[in-house]
C-alpha cells in the first residue's frame, strides 16, 4: 500500500507536557503543533475558575502563538455516565465546559461516557443513554459535539449506542490505541464503522500484550470496578502486563491503512498526539509530530 497523503492538521494534548497549560501551550508551539487539546476539568481551567475576561485572554494568548484548540477535554472520570445519583452533576459540568469550550473557539469536547453495556435492557444502559440523550440534544442545539473516546467497546457496538440518541451532539474522538491495546478491534475497519461520527482523533499506537482483556478492568465499570482513572491507565500502559503504549509508529496501529481510511470518509479533522506514558513527553511528542509530518505532501 502506497504512503496515503494527510492533510490533516496536527494537535497536541497541552497536558501530556506535565508542565502547566501556559508553558503546555509554548512547548507545543515549539515542537510544530497546529493546534492543542486542553484538559477543563478542574484547576485553572475548571469553568469555574475562568471569568470571561480570562476566557477571552487565554484565547488571544493561544492565537498570537498561531495556534488554535481542537478540543476540549471534558472527561470527568468515575464510571461516566452510568451512576444516576451523580449525573446531574456531571451532566451539568459537561455543559459548562462546552460552552468555554465554544468561548475559546472549539466546538468539541471528548469524553469516556462508561461502557456501553452489551445488555440494552439493563439498568446502567438505560442510565447511560438517558444522559447522552440529553448531552447530544444540547450539543446539537449548539453545533457542537461531545466525542466518545474510542476503546472501551468495539466500534460495531458503540455505533449501535450512538444510533439510538436521535441527534449527532454525542460522537466519537477516535483513538486507534485503545482499539488495539485493549478490545483488539480493528482501528482501520473501525473509521469505516464509525464514520458518520468522527468529529475528532488522538493519535497514539500501543501493543496488546494478552490474549483477553477485560474492558472493565481497564476502564471500571459501575458495581464491578471502580471507575476510570488515567493515573492508573498510564501505569497499566507502562508497566502492566496486558497492554503498552508505544510511540507513533511502533505499535500495532497500522498508521497507512488508518489515514488511507481517515482520507476515504473525508474526515479533515485533528489529529491530537497523546502521550500518557514515558519520562520525556516532550521528546517523545515532538518525535510523534514528525512521525505525522511524513504523510504530508
Amino acid at each position: 500500500m502506497s504512503k496515503p497523503i494527510m492533510t490533516n492538521n496536527i494537535g497536541v494534548i497541552v497536558d501530556s507536557f506535565k508542565v502547566g497549560v501556559r508553558e503546555g501551550l509554548l512547548k507545543a508551539k515549539q515542537v510544530g503543533a497546529d493546534g492543542v487539546q486542553i484538559y477543563a476539568i478542574k484547576g485553572e481551567m475548571d469553568p469555574a475558575n475562568l471569568s470571561s475576561s480570562a476566557r477571552k485572554e487565554l484565547k488571544d494568548y493561544i492565537q498570537s502563538l498561531g495556534l488554535e484548540i481542537s478540543a476540549l477535554v471534558g472527561d470527568l472520570g468515575g464510571h461516566g455516565f452510568q451512576d444516576a445519583s451523580l449525573n446531574r452533576e456531571k451532566i451539568d459540568k459537561s455543559k459548562r465546559i462546552l460552552e468555554l469550550g465554544l468561548e475559546l473557539g472549539t466546538n468539541i469536547v471528548t469524553t469516556h461516557i462508561g461502557i456501553v453495556p452489551d445488555d440494552r435492557n439493563s439498568r446502567v444502559y438505560e442510565t447511560m443513554h438517558e444522559a447522552c440523550v440529553e448531552l447530544s440534544r444540547f450539543a446539537s442545539d449548539m453545533n457542537a459535539y461531545f466525542a466518545i473516546e474510542t476503546g472501551p467497546e468495539p466500534a460495531s457496538h458503540l455505533k449501535s449506542f450512538l444510533d439510538t440518541l436521535g441527534t449527532k451532539g454525542v460522537s466519537v474522538n477516535f483513538d486507534p490505541a485503545n482499539m488495539v491495546m485493549v478490545t483488539g478491534d480493528d482501528p482501520v475497519q473501525g473509521v469505516y464503522t464509525l464514520k458518520d461520527y468522527i468529529v475528532h482523533t488522538h493519535a497514539k499506537d500501543g501493543i496488546k500484550l494478552a490474549e483477553f482483556i477485560d474492558p472493565r478492568d481497564v476502564y471500571g465499570f459501575y458495581g464491578y470496578e471502580a471507575g476510570l482513572d488515567h493515573d492508573k491507565i498510564a501505569k497499566m500502559a507502562e508497566t502492566g502486563p496486558t497492554f503498552r503504549e508505544v510511540p507513533l509508529g511502533e505499535g500495532k496501529v497500522d498508521w497507512n491503512g488508518y489515514l488511507q481510511a481517515l482520507n476515504d470518509i473525508g474526515y479533515k479533522g485533528y489529529l491530537t498526539i497523546e502521550r500518557e506514558v514515558g519520562t520525556s513527553p516532550e521528546k517523545d511528542i515532538k518525535l510523534a509530530v514528525d512521525f505525522l509530518k511524513q504523510y504530508r505532501g
